[in-house]
C-alpha cells in the first residue's frame, strides 16, 4: 500500500500492516525527510505494533542545505535519537554501499537497528544460505572506515549537478526536491513523453517520470552516473537548444 502517512490509511488497512518501508534520501524525487517527520511516522508505526524500516542508501549524498560537507545538517536516520527516542525498538535502518562508495556489483549492504529483530534476521540468512561473502565484507570493512572516498565521489556528483542544473533550467525545466541522491527530478509542465522526446532529439536519454507512478506524471529523472565527458556533452546542448529558443 502506497501512502506518505498512515492516517491516511482507513482503519481496516491500518490494523493489518505489519512494515513500514521508508525510503529518505527517496528515488527518484530526492526528497529528503527531516527528523521533525521522521519522529510522527515512527510513533504511529509503534502505535499499531509495525516496524520501520528505512531505506537510506542516499544519505551521505545531500545537497544544498543537507550537505553535512558544506555546513548544511547531515540527512538524519531513522536511529536519530530526535527520531526513534533513544530506542531502536522495531526499527530498522537498511544501508548500501552502492551509491556512497560505488560499489554496485558488490551486492555490500548492511540492516542495523532493533537487536531481536537484527538477531532473527541474522539466523533467517544464516539458514537461507544468504551470507555475505568474506571479500565482500572485508571490502566493505575497508570502505565503512575510510570517509575520503566517500568525499572524492560526492565532490565528482557535485561537479556535474553544478554543471547540470543551470541547462536544465536553461531548457525550460523546473527542479523539484532533488535535495539528495543521484538524480534530478523536474519537470517542463508538459506531458511526461513530450519531455522525454525533447531530450532524444537531442541524443539525451532520461527516465520518464511515468515509470515511477501516476505522480510521476510531467516529471523526467535525469541522472548524474553518466560519464564527465557526458555529462559535459549533454549541458552544452541543452545550454545551447535553451538559448536557441529563447532567440526565436
Amino acid at each position: 500500500v502506497a501512502a506518505d502517512d498512515l492516517s491516511t490509511l482507513d482503519q481496516a488497512t491500518r490494523s493489518r500492516v505489519r512494515l513500514v518501508w521508508v525510503n529518505s534520501p527517496a528515488n527518484p524525487t530526492g526528497r529528503v525527510l527531516p527528523a521533525a517527520e521522521l519522529a510522527p511516522l515512527v510513533a504511529d508505526a509503534r502505535a499499531i505494533g509495525a516496524v520501520v524500516a528505512s531505506d537510506e542508501c542516499y544519505a551521505e549524498l545531500g545537497w544544498g542545505g543537507w550537505d553535512s560537507a558544506r555546513g548544511g545538517e547531515p540527512v538524519p536516520s531513522v536511529l536519530d535519537p530526535r527520531v526513534c527516542g533513544g530506542s531502536h525498538s522495531g526499527l530498522l535502518a537498511v544501508y548500501s554501499l552502492s551509491k556512497q562508495s560505488n560499489m554496485a556489483g558488490y551486492r555490500a549492504a548492511f540492516t542495523a537497528g532493533d537487536p531481536e529483530l537484527i538477531a532473527n534476521m541474522v539466523n533467517s540468512r544464516k539458514h537461507a544460505g544468504m551470507i555475505v561473502p568474506f571479500p565482500v565484507q572485508e571490502a566493505m570493512r575497508a570502505a565503512l572506515t575510510d570517509d575520503d572516498h566517500v568525499q572524492a565521489q560526492k565532490d565528482l556528483y557535485r561537479l556535474r549537478r553544478d554543471r547540470l542544473i543551470p541547462a536544465l533550467q536553461g531548457f525550460g525545466l523546473r527542479l523539484q526536491d532533488s535535495a539528495a541522491g543521484l538524480y534530478l527530478w523536474a519537470s517542463a509542465g508538459e506531458d511526461t513523453w513530450k519531455t522525454v522526446e525533447r531530450f532524444a532529439a537531442l541524443g539525451i536519454i532520461v527516465g520518464p517520470g511515468t515509470f515511477y507512478g501516476d505522480a510521476g506524471q510531467g516529471f523526467v529523472r535525469v541522472a548524474l552516473t553518466g560519464t564527465d565527458q557526458g555529462i559535459d556533452a549533454a549541458a552544452t546542448r541543452l545550454t545551447a537548444a535553451g538559448r536557441s529558443a529563447r532567440l526565436h
